[in-house]
Order: C-alpha cells, then sequence, then structure tokens
C-alpha cells in the first residue's frame, strides 16, 4: 500500500468526484484513478461505486476510510517530527532508571541541562538493571542509572556517581519508630516489606540475614506502594536514603555494619553522543549528590562548558 494511493482515495472520498479530487492532488485523472484501483487490488474489494452521476463509497470503502485518514495523519506527524529532528528543534533523551532509583534524582539535572539544549525532550523508563543494559545496547534509551550491577559488558562506560547507604523507613506508630537507631536483632522481628527485582536484596540477605531469612510482608515493584503500605502498618521498608518519602513516614538509621549501594552512571561506548546526552552525563557527572550539599548542580563554568560542546 502506498501513501500516494490512500491520498487519492481519501480525496475521491471527500469530493465524490474523480475529476475534483485529481485536481485536489495535483495529478491527471487516469493517474488518481489507476492509483486507486491499485488500493482495491491490494485490499481486495471495490472502495468506490463508479456511476456516472454518482460516485460514492461501497461498505468496505465506508468500513476503511477513518482507518486509512490515521494513516495519512500519522505518516504526515512522521515527517514533520523527523524534520524538527533535523532541525534540532527537538532533542529527544531517553534515560533509563533502576527501579529503586527515584526519578527525582534526575530531575534536578534535567532541569539544569534543559536551560542550555533547547527543546529538550525527556523519556524516562524504568526496568532492571540488565534489562536495562540491553535497552542501552539496542539503542532503546541513551543511558540508564543502576544500583550495584556485576559484569557491566565492555561495550559499556560505566561512571561511580555516589554511594548511599540504607536505612528503615516506617510509620510514626510501629513500635519502632521512636528509636533513634534500629539494631539489626529488631530487624530480625520484624515484619519487612519486600520490593520486587530490588538490586541490593542479595547484599541485605548477606549482611543481616545470614541464617534465617527475614519476615516479609507485602509486596510490590514500586516505592510509592511499599510507602503507602508502610504508613498503613503494614512493616518496614529498607530503602535507599535518597529516596523521597511520603510526609507522613518516619526515616531512622540502622546500626552495625551499614547496607550501602553504589549508583552508576551507564552509557554505550563509543556511540556518539547527542547534545542532550552530552550534558547530561557531564551534569550528572560534576554533581554533587550528597544529601546534605547545600548546592548540588554541577559548577556554573562546566555547565557553560556543556552548553558550547559539539554535537
Amino acid at each position: 500500500m502506498e501513501l500516494h494511493q490512500v491520498r487519492y482515495f481519501l480525496a475521491v472520498a471527500s469530493t465524490l468526484n474523480f475529476t475534483r479530487a485529481a485536481e485536489q492532488c495535483n495529478v491527471t485523472q487516469p493517474a488518481l484513478t489507476k492509483g486507486v484501483q491499485k488500493l482495491e487490488q491490494e485490499l481486495g474489494g471495490q472502495l468506490i461505486y463508479r456511476e456516472r452521476q454518482l460516485t460514492q463509497l461501497t461498505d468496505l470503502g465506508k468500513e476503511v476510510l477513518p482507518l486509512l485518514e490515521r494513516t495519512l495523519a500519522s505518516a504526515g506527524a512522521v515527517r514533520r517530527r523527523a524534520q524538527e529532528f533535523r532541525r534540532k528543534d527537538v532533542a529527544p533523551l531517553k534515560i533509563g532508571l533502576a527501579p529503586s532509583i527515584s526519578a527525582s534524582l534526575v530531575l534536578d539535572p534535567i532541569a539544569e541541562i534543559a536551560r542550555f539544549v533547547p527543546g529538550l525532550h525527556v523519556e524516562l523508563r524504568e526496568g532492571a538493571a540488565k534489562k536495562l543494559v540491553d535497552l542501552l545496547l539496542e539503542g532503546e534509551i541513551n543511558v540508564a542509572m543502576v544500583g550495584d550491577l556485576q559484569d557491566v559488558p565492555a561495550r559499556i562506560d560505566d561512571w561511580s556517581l555516589f554511594e548511599e547507604r540504607y536505612v528503615a523507613v516506617l510509620s510514626p506508630t510501629h513500635h519502632l519508630a521512636n528509636r533513634s537507631s534500629i539494631g539489626i536483632d529488631d530487624l530480625r522481628e520484624t515484619i519487612l516489606l519486600e520490593r520486587a527485582d530490588c538490586d541490593v536484596a542479595p547484599k541485605i540477605q548477606q549482611s543481616y540475614f545470614p541464617e534465617k531469612p527475614p519476615q516479609l510482608g507485602h509486596c510490590s515493584g514500586h516505592d510509592l506502594h511499599l510507602q503507602h503500605m508502610a504508613a498503613a502498618g503494614f512493616g518496614v521498608i529498607l530503602a535507599p536514603e535518597h529516596m523521597p518519602r511520603l510526609p507522613t513516614l518516619k526515616t531512622i538509621p540502622l546500626e552495625g555494619d551499614l547496607v550501602s549501594r553504589e549508583v552508576r552512571l551507564l552509557a554505550v561506548q563509543g556511540r556518539r553522543y547527542s547534545p542532550a546526552l552530552d550534558a547530561f552525563v557531564k551534569v550528572a557527572r560534576l554533581r554533587d549528590w550528597s544529601i546534605d550539599a547545600p548546592d548540588r548542580r554541577a559548577p556554573q563554568k562546566a555547565v557553560l562548558a556543556v552548553s558550547r560542546a559539539p554535537a
């Protein structure tokens, strides 16, 4: 099916006159008629009744009309999008985040580079770390932020951004809520809410529960779901300290050998960076990620250098 055939059919459908439809499409009437006939052959049925004084759509023509209208509109949208991309009116940036990496971590860097990258259009994707590596290699995302990750492929550039410890997040009405810190023995007697596909679960298991598995309660792959369950008193979450939390929850540090993880930035080695990707990688690497930092933004000189970076 050719787009010009669709265009010819839509012109006939709107004018119900082959002569005016040919004029509208700026082609000869035989050429228009031939295009419509080829479309009918491909669809396996007549689309238009050709009567001397009464041209009208067949039932099949009426059935496929809205579909073909959408097809032509979509093709036009694709052309406009491609033109905008060539003119650099749109600067797409697809960022992959592991489930335990909060989207709030990348909002400030995105706002920072948006000041210097016109047309920035960000898409966030969530997935397990290994899945994000696959998406990077397939070109489905441009960059990824993950927690602990083993066996990083040689084709992946890997930068350490910061290290963060894990803390207990719980309801103020929980029986451990008044502690200044929570010991490991208390954790072993407490119901923990389970985060699906948690990248540090093996490390927590090895550090805190080497002999006996923890008492796991309800489970979710979304932090917000877990936080609502914790606020309802269903259990305690072990969460990275950077994770934003509901105002109804308390955060309490853990005692003993603290579990922590390294948050890393991944991109494909040797692949040409777009201006948006180049800016994001530089800003993320220069940023002060510490929780107590008064100003986490990348140094102004570096940001200005980013804005002048070549495509």
